[in-house]
């Protein structure tokens, strides 16, 4: 087993267990939030130190004061963004700065990752205003939406069968990737969902993946493949995060476009 595999083999194995822990605990808050730090702890320690971590609701220039957000378990942002501190480590993050949110569940279900699968479809809506610069690399297309779980369905399958359902019942449609350059083609939904020692769900629009070109010549309605592994969901994880992130991208947010209900008195 080469390197990379075999450490990251090791801390999935390492997180299935520690995610016993709190097991025994009787109130579910005192489980999930062991377990998202956990999550939490292995981004800290294996992602570039340009993205920082916390927890919180995304925000857009149109967003309202007060109004109904979701709040994300971990969210990734560009450290050198800013953001608005609401207090007890509770953040909100420019929609500008987020690279990807992280839903982190004990057990995946159905109506779990329909919360989820709403969550992406609100983040992903959000208006961005950014300038950029230049870039290299394959910086994605929208905001990622990502999934971690602990435990959940025997088989992948299941996972993607509801996601096909879930996006069929919220009315959501999920776009052709053989209409053009798959990597530049946003989800409207989730973008992986990632089920430790079992393997794993994934939007096809990569540059990278495990679908060869071949496969999807044969099967162009290909929106999302299953991949199953007994340890290296966690490894898949890791690479996808890191080819969408690692490009070099000079951009800024348009702050302006945050003050367009802003006035003042001006004297001269």
């Amino acid at each position: 087993m080469r390197m990379l595999h075999s450490h990251m083999a090791t801390v999935e194995k390492v997180l299935l267990a520690t995610a016993q822990i709190p097991a025994g605990s009787g109130h579910p808050l005192h489980k999930g939030t062991p377990r998202e730090s956990f999550i939490k702890e292995f981004l800290e320690n294996h992602l570039a130190e340009s993205l920082a971590i916390g927890q919180g609701e995304v925000i857009s220039s149109e967003s309202e004061a007060g109004e109904p957000r979701n709040q994300f378990d971990i969210v990734l942002y560009k450290r050198h963004f800013p953001r608005l501190t609401f207090g007890g480590g509770i953040n909100a993050f420019l929609v500008e700065s987020v690279v990807a949110t992280i839903e982190v569940k004990s057990t995946l279900d159905k109506e779990n990752l329909r919360q989820a699968v709403k969550a992406a479809r609100n983040v992903k809506a959000l208006k961005r205003n950014v300038s950029r610069g230049f870039w290299t690399g394959n910086p994605p297309p929208a905001v990622l939406s990502f999934v971690v779980a602990y435990d959940g369905p025997a088989q992948m399958e299941t996972v993607r069968k509801w996601l096909e359902e879930i996006h069929a019942e919220e009315g959501l449609t999920i776009p052709d990737l053989a209409a053009g350059k798959r990597y530049e083609i946003p989800s409207a939904s989730i973008d992986g969902v990632f089920l430790l020692g079992r393997g794993f769900v994934q939007f096809d629009n990569l540059s990278i993946g495990f679908v060869s070109d071949e496969k999807r010549q044969q099967n162009p309605a290909i929106r999302y493949y299953c991949g199953t592994t007994a340890d290296g969901t966690l490894l898949v994880f890791f690479v996808f995060l890191t080819y969408a992130t690692a490009g070099l991208i000079s951009e800024w947010p348009d702050l302006v476009a945050y003050l367009k209900d802003f006035t003042i008195s001006v004297a001269t």
